[in-house]
């Protein structure tokens, strides 16, 4: 005993950082890097793929389809990787909770490999079939990865790193969507011939993920408040932290291990056997439950992924050369990549709050000029179609600047160890539902609306920015136990309960 405790030391130590970075890099080049990679190299290759539909089923049934039938397929082939990030979603916080962080994203790459072994023999098949069913454990993949990922770096990181290694997360998403970008381009991957290999490649990423996440530490909370290995539980922070145990963390640690044994006592029920369903009833967690709900809604309702669909036209009517357009696309990818990076050095200095609002209110604004721009573009105005490009970039940038990390980091900061992964279960839900009505609706929304389609957009980043400026208290440097105290105001709760989950 005396060695453990010896290993604490009484101030935090200066962490190098090294083994941290490393298992950052590790966790999300297989992780939330694959859902942005995978969004962006299904644009390259469509009319190959939709010939590849038709000429298929003509050599299986002697007769070609309709376009219209043609792209109803394909239609549910792209909706496929959405319909498995639902469940995705929903399968990462039952495996976070029975097999851990680390080992959840390790067995996450199954998906991955499955799906672009499907890819690679789809031709010789001759079956389009095998790239619905390659896109759905793509979007498993991702679904578990967007999900566990974020929970696995807020519970590693240190206090004031919190936020920084898990807005990460958004860093590798938005660098996964550039070189997705990239790698689509014609010179690359992105031809007629080698489509299957383009789709296919990621599992390059999975693959190095799992020859190097092996080596790194569990979740120290995981392992401590899950698991009760305090031994674990140590060795995992001297790794994290550079050599020593800060005692602060590990009392920290601690006090939510007893909160959750004297939450089990009294319910009679595992702490950790939260479920969606229970933090539904629980009304001591309905203010957390609600900003983690309207936050993942808005971040795929607000339209960003739907301004990535709309650069091409833009570019095109800006009087950008068509086989110029893959290039100016990249754009878009990098300016996303830019701002996360940015928001990233931010988020520990402005603050969750203030990002997440001051994104969705700069993306109001850009909005509004982005449809008037539209308008006059539609009257023959002079370079209103500059002005529209601008505002392609300027609305990425502003959604990258804040909604796009700070969302994935609110439920690791807001909920405990034992109601986080159902937290992430309803944030991860709603996030895919909202990505899937949105691929759905939008050229509906288009074809009644014309040059006012991004209108609904700016009515949900304006409710976004206005229930989320009112709502939500800045979690920036606080303990769990100060964010509770605030959450506890808000939910009107007297005292602090020792039933906070059932």
């Amino acid at each position: 005993m005396k060695s453990t405790e010896e290993a604490v030391t009484a101030e935090p130590s200066k962490p190098s950082g090294k083994t941290l970075a490393l298992t950052v890099c590790s966790a999300a080049i297989g992780g939330t890097f694959q859902y942005g990679y995978n969004i962006s190299i299904i644009n390259a290759p469509t009319s190959y793929i939709q010939r590849f539909i038709n000429e298929s089923y003509t050599q299986r049934f002697g007769v070609g389809l309709e376009t219209p039938q043609v792209t109803l397929v394909w239609t549910l082939i792209v909706s496929a990787f959405s319909l498995g990030g639902l469940f995705g979603a929903l399968l990462g916080g039952l495996l976070a909770v029975r097999f851990g962080r680390k080992n959840s994203l390790l067995l996450n790459n199954c998906f991955l490999f499955v799906g672009a072994l499907f890819v690679l023999t789809c031709r010789f098949a001759k079956s389009f079939e095998m790239l619905f069913f390659a896109r759905f454990l793509v979007g498993m993949n991702a679904g578990v990865s967007m999900n566990v990922q974020p929970m696995y770096f807020g519970e590693s990181a240190p206090k004031h790193l919190r936020g920084a290694v898990a807005f990460s997360s958004a860093v590798f998403t938005a660098f996964g969507i550039f070189l997705g970008q990239v790698v689509g381009l014609t010179s690359v991957l992105g031809t007629e011939q080698l489509w299957p290999y383009l789709l296919a490649s990621n599992a390059l990423p999975g693959l190095i993920q799992l020859l190097t996440l092996p080596w790194f530490p569990e979740s120290p909370r995981y392992l401590l408040i899950d698991r009760g290995d305090r031994e674990a539980c140590m060795r995992a922070l001297k790794r994290f932290r550079g050599g020593e145990v800060p005692i602060m963390e590990m009392k920290e640690i601690l006090q939510e291990q007893e909160q959750q044994k004297s939450t089990a006592l009294n319910s009679g029920t595992a702490a950790s056997a939260v479920t969606p369903w229970s933090l539904f009833k629980n009304p001591n967690l309905r203010s957390q439950l609600h900003m983690v709900m309207v936050a993942s809604s808005a971040m795929m309702l607000c339209g960003n992924d739907s301004i990535y669909f709309y650069a091409s036209y833009i570019f095109l009517q800006a009087g950008i050369p068509l086989e110029q357009i893959q290039y100016i696309t990249i754009g878009t990818g990098a300016s996303e990549l830019t701002a996360s990076i940015l928001s990233n050095l931010l988020i520990e200095r402005v603050g969750r709050k203030y990002l997440l609002v001051g994104g969705y209110s700069l993306m109001c604004c850009w909005t509004i000029v982005f449809t008037v721009a539209l308008n006059l573009q539609s009257q023959g105005v002079a370079g209103m179609s500059y002005l529209s490009m601008a505002c392609v970039f300027a609305y990425i940038l502003s959604f990258g600047l804040g909604p796009a990390g700070v969302t994935g980091v609110l439920p690791a900061e807001i909920f405990d160890q034992a109601a986080r992964p159902a937290a992430y279960m309803v944030s991860g839900s709603l996030l895919w539902i909202s990505l899937f009505l949105v691929g759905m609706v939008f050229p509906f929304i288009v074809r009644s609306l014309g040059n006012f389609c991004f209108l609904p957009f700016l009515f949900v980043c304006f409710l976004s920015a206005l229930f989320l400026g009112l709502s939500l208290p800045e979690t920036k440097g606080k303990t769990l136990a100060e964010i509770t105290a605030e959450f506890d105001r808000k939910n009107k709760v007297t005292c602090h309960s020792t039933n906070r989950h059932f």
